[in-house]
């Protein structure tokens, strides 16, 4: 094209050293940071820069459903697309996540796949739209979606090249997030249950300690220890004693609030930290958990039913110790009472339990 038109030479030089420029960003950022949001907003900075849309979204696969969700939005409607899901399939975006390929149309009008309800209710016009898939390997995890050119003539085969490149640091960066907070996940989770291990426990709880001191605030710990659960094993055998400490932790995790955090602190003892949590709180919020084992059905591998319960601790800082290690203890000691009482129940500290 350069040399039937040699005017345009310096425009095309000048945009290959705007991509270069962008590419050298781009791979700043990849090295950077781990923060998905942090890369993303930094690669898609760089296709504003260079193409300059009018609005721009990257929308990423839910694995469950299969659905397109808008993660990250750049238009005066961002705000009402923020978590919008739209249908495998559906709209243009939906049709190249589902083929794989990318798609330039100067004109929605005249294309059948534009979903054109989304404008109705964002009040929003599309004009033109460039979209392009992001891929690991054969699978698309995402797309990058730019609408409305605010350059003349619009979009162009360039743009795809380009917006593909990105789109390809883009899985690339999203996969590697991934796979740091897997790695991070198996570090600190017990494989059984899916709660923390015992280790993470100990850092959680010196954290609490020091925010609860910062801010003067108290905060709970519960013990709970499985009554009985040597007789599963020993009546079951140790593969159904396994499935129930898994299904077990995945009924503490149904059970406890957002910001609580749960760990199997050994064998068939757990512990719970609940922040800004008093002791009257804790020991009633132990209680529902005692009920909600009740009233689970655990059956053995032949579906007999397993009755299993738990005797609980429980202890509060400061009024009960002012330290890791002290609050343990107590918590501790609490559960030993509970079990001292005939088990299945729940005990609160006393300083006069010791």
């Amino acid at each position: 094209m350069s040399a039937n038109h040699p005017e345009l030479l310096p425009k095309l030089l000048e945009r290959r050293n705007e991509e270069l420029a962008s590419m050298i960003e781009i791979g700043k950022a990849l090295t950077s940071s781990l923060d998905i949001h942090a890369i993303l907003e930094a690669l898609m900075k760089q296709v504003e820069r260079l193409i300059h849309p009018k609005a721009w979204s990257l929308l990423l696969v839910d694995n469950d459903t299969g659905d397109l969700v808008f993660e990250i939005a750049v238009s005066n409607v961002s705000e009402q697309l923020q978590g919008v899901r739209l249908e495998c399939g559906q709209g243009i975006a939906g049709w190249v996540a589902q083929h794989g390929q990318p798609l330039l149309i100067p004109d929605v009008r005249k294309d059948e796949r534009f979903a054109g309800h989304f404008d109705q209710q964002l009040s929003f016009t599309t004009r033109s739209i460039v979209c392009v898939p992001m891929r690991i390997k054969d699978r698309v995890i995402g797309v990058i979606e730019l609408i409305n050119s605010l350059e003349e003539p619009g979009f162009g085969e360039d743009d795809i090249l380009f917006i593909t490149a990105i789109a390809d640091f883009a899985a690339i960066a999203l996969e590697n997030a991934r796979n740091y907070e897997r790695i991070n996940e198996l570090v600190i989770t017990d494989d059984l249950t899916g709660l923390y291990n015992s280790r993470k426990f100990g850092q959680l709880i010196e954290d609490e300690v020091q925010r609860a001191k910062r801010y003067k605030e108290p905060f709970s710990l519960i013990f709970l220890d499985l009554d009985h659960f040597k007789g599963i094993n020993d009546t079951y055998g140790h593969l159904v004693g396994s499935r129930m400490l898994g299904e077990f932790g995945r009924l503490v995790g149904r059970q406890i609030r957002a910001s609580d955090m749960a760990a199997r602190y050994g064998g068939d003892e757990f512990a719970i930290i609940l922040p800004h949590t008093g002791k009257e709180r804790a020991i009633k919020m132990a209680g529902n958990l005692l009920v909600a084992m009740k009233d689970t059905q655990f059956v053995s591998d032949d579906n007999n039913p397993i009755a299993l319960t738990a005797s609980f601790g429980v202890a509060t800082f400061p009024d009960d110790a002012g330290d890791r290690a002290g609050l343990i203890k107590a918590a501790d000691l609490a559960m030993y009472d509970a079990k001292a009482g005939g088990r299945a129940g729940v005990r609160g500290y006393l300083l006069t339990s010791d």
